[in-house]
């Protein structure tokens, strides 16, 4: 019988790369982990790794292994959303990862919502960027949470995810009041305020600057927007900003619409949209989305 631990720890070692980053990711030692993957090809009977020197990577029976692992760790989520929808109630802990301007509006609204309806919840929020939410459900340090891509940003569906929408925003090009720019274009000789590097809103202002035929010069890196709307009103650069974070800007911004949206979708771990809980917070999230506007006028 193979172990669900430690086919957990391979499918990680296929994402990670590394028995370190493996090891890093679930706070075990390397050779803890080294244990528990030779552990895991007795059971499988077949030689899964191959090492040469440092470097460990999957053989193809490995490889079909961890193929089969999503399969199996998603039945077992589907498994614990049955146990909890036996057990009648919404209760115990919902962890929730979110990007810093929904915590700001989307969230509060929401998780208003579900203490009301569900006293038996216990909410943690944790401000996250979407591009690492899919490594914090992996790795079970969230149930839910928000990632993103943008018309000239498309993100690959991880297999190990589901998703259902929540946003579908215009993006604005943010400058100064006074300003004349009017497109991407225009603003080749402006300096830019841009995410940092990393960061999914770094790589769309690279990628608009660039289709419009340059490379941005950058003068400062912020990754709330609310810091870089105040800096476009100093007079400090024009910046790249989704509707949502734009719904009030301050004194001293003008706000020009481009034609790029950018899609904000719920996502959690693959087989747990039955739980209780989860199906609580994404009804809830959708309200609070509905409220502003901004949901999506066709889910799929």
């Amino acid at each position: 019988m193979l172990d669900a631990r430690r086919l957990r720890l391979l499918r990680d070692l296929a994402r990670l790369g590394t028995i370190a980053a493996v090891a890093d990711a679930h706070t075990y030692t390397p050779s803890a982990v080294s244990q528990q993957l030779a552990a895991l090809e007795r059971e499988a009977g077949v030689a899964l790794l191959e090492r040469t020197g440092r470097r460990v990577t999957l053989t193809p029976a490995g490889e079909v292994l961890v193929a089969h692992a999503e399969i199996v760790l998603g039945a077992l989520e589907q498994a614990s959303a049955a146990m909890a929808t036996a057990a009648r109630g919404v209760s115990g802990p919902l962890r929730i990862g979110a990007f810093p301007t929904a915590v700001r509006t989307l969230l509060p609204g929401a998780l208003v919502a579900l203490g009301g309806r569900h006293p038996h919840l216990e909410l943690h929020v944790s401000e996250l960027d979407p591009v690492v939410v899919p490594d914090a459900l992996r790795e079970r340090r969230i149930d839910i949470g928000m990632v993103q891509d943008y018309d000239v940003a498309p993100v690959e569906p991880d297999p190990a995810l589901d998703t259902v929408p929540l946003l579908d925003e215009t993006v604005h090009l943010a400058v100064g009041e006074d300003s004349a720019l009017r497109t991407v274009a225009d603003a080749e000789a402006a300096p830019w305020i841009v995410g940092g590097p990393g960061t999914l809103c770094h790589t769309v202002a690279i990628r608009l600057c660039r289709a419009a035929g340059y490379h941005p010069r950058i003068r400062h890196h912020a990754d709330d927007f609310t810091t870089v709307l105040a800096l476009v009103a100093a007079g400090q650069g024009v910046a790249i900003v989704p509707q949502l974070a734009a719904l009030e800007p301050p004194p001293g911004v003008r706000l020009v619409a481009l034609p790029t949206r950018r899609r904000t979708r719920t996502a959690f771990r693959r087989g747990s949209a039955a739980h209780p809980a989860v199906a609580a917070a994404l009804a809830a999230l959708d309200d609070a989305a509905r409220s502003y506007n901004l949901s999506p006028v066709d889910p799929v």
